[in-house]
């Protein structure tokens, strides 16, 4: 798999996550206390992903032109992997910043507010299994620029 197909089935993933987190957190929000807090955390959040989708994305289809033929040549394509991996782990650890956040949110009082911690630890720890799964992934569909 080349690593614009790679960056693309990413990007879609978070997409497919973002749309099912609007829904869920649109559907939540109707309810009162912590399933409003929980609702509203998927909703928000999956605001800011779709967001990232896009731009990822559009940036990743710029590059791509920007490089011509040099795209396709697999050191082009070790190199745009190594940064993706690269982003992968930096997101991973902020995931990991998100969900203790999240479980801290939890301990304040009030349903609403426990329910606003819980989303936020939620939506951490998909993110958190999200990029660490992509960023083991990445050497694997596109390899690492070695020859076997």
């Amino acid at each position: 798999m080349s690593y614009w197909e790679y960056s693309s089935r990413v990007t879609q993933g978070l997409l497919q996550w973002s749309l099912f987190s609007m829904a869920t957190g649109l559907f939540l929000s109707l309810r009162r206390g912590f399933w409003q807090g929980v609702g509203a955390q998927f909703a928000g959040w999956a605001a800011v992903n779709i967001g990232i989708a896009w731009f990822g994305n559009r940036a990743s289809r710029k590059r791509r032109a920007e490089l011509g033929k040099k795209a396709d040549w697999p050191s082009t394509q070790v190199k745009e992997g190594a940064a993706l991996r690269r982003l992968l782990w930096i997101n991973f650890g902020l995931d990991v910043l998100y969900m203790a956040g999240g479980l801290l949110f939890m301990r304040r009082h009030g349903e609403r507010a426990r329910g606003t911690g819980f989303g936020i630890f939620l939506q951490g720890l998909f993110l958190f299994c999200f990029d660490g799964y992509h960023a083991l992934r990445i050497e694997r569909e596109i390899g690492d620029g070695k020859r076997r």
